[in-house]
């Protein structure tokens, strides 16, 4: 049976409630595991005693601070973050990091960024070893919602993680980041599931509940656990109504 983690930023949002109480509503609504972004801006305390509450996992957050890594600069102020991010992890239970490139600079070449990066996610990996957590490396759309992004094709992804050659690092596959980018999963992902350690789903044109835009979801998640992915589904996409109901269709359409 796949497993389905709720990106309580979106889902589960209602008006009045405090953030915690989404954790508890996705427990409610049969989720095994939720994920939220930014962890400084939360009630840490708050969020893992209904993780203890209901026994739902913490399946990642965000690594801060989100700061590009293609600037060079930035590297010390990253990695300060990333241990700091890595105890919070730890306290959550939760074994994934999101890490984001940051923007593509004009005044650092293409391959000083790329260098820039791997830089980072290398010094990083000593951070993260043995830790439990895992550090994924997200490529976001360029063409509707992250427009200036450095790192915007999933094959340059791999490419970059298989050049810091650490088992602590990997990506994270966003299928509807990569449907807008027009790649095909097959071909862009190719021998190298192993090197993912999360996937999120939205559908598109939207960004909303799978099921609503013309992605072939639940066949591109046939392929990737066909070929051995194991990790959990994170859904993040922008709910149209947040009636549970909806979340459990969504779960049970993808193969939950």
């Amino acid at each position: 049976m796949r497993q389905f983690s709720a990106c309580i930023e979106w889902l589960f949002a209602r008006d009045g409630d405090a953030f915690a109480d989404r954790v508890r509503l996705a427990h409610s609504a049969g989720l095994d595991a939720v994920e939220f972004w930014h962890w400084t801006n939360k009630d840490l305390d708050a969020i893992a005693a209904v993780v203890a509450e209901t026994g739902i996992a913490v399946s990642g957050i965000v690594a801060e601070p989100m700061i590009a890594l293609t600037n060079p600069a930035n590297k010390e102020a990253w990695l300060k973050g990333l241990r700091e991010s890595v105890a919070v992890a730890q306290h959550l239970g939760a074994p994934v990091l999101i890490a984001q490139a940051g923007d593509d600079l004009l005044e650092f070449s293409r391959a000083g960024q790329r260098a820039a990066i791997v830089a980072a996610l290398s010094a990083g990996a000593d951070i993260l070893e043995g830790s439990g957590v895992r550090l994924g490396l997200e490529p976001l759309n360029t063409r509707i919602d992250h427009a200036g992004y450095y790192l915007s094709s999933t094959v340059e992804g791999l490419d970059i993680v298989d050049e810091v050659g650490r088992p602590e690092v990997g990506i994270v596959y966003d299928l509807y980041h990569s449907a807008v980018m027009g790649e095909d999963t097959q071909q862009v992902i190719g021998d190298r599931v192993d090197r993912i350690v999360h996937l999120h789903v939205a559908d598109h044109p939207g960004r909303n509940d799978p099921g609503t835009g013309h992605v072939d979801l639940a066949e591109r998640l046939d392929w990737l656990y066909g070929q051995g992915y194991r990790g959990r589904v994170g859904l993040e996409y922008k709910p149209t109504t947040q009636d549970p109901a909806a979340v459990r269709a969504v779960v049970k359409s993808l193969g939950g």
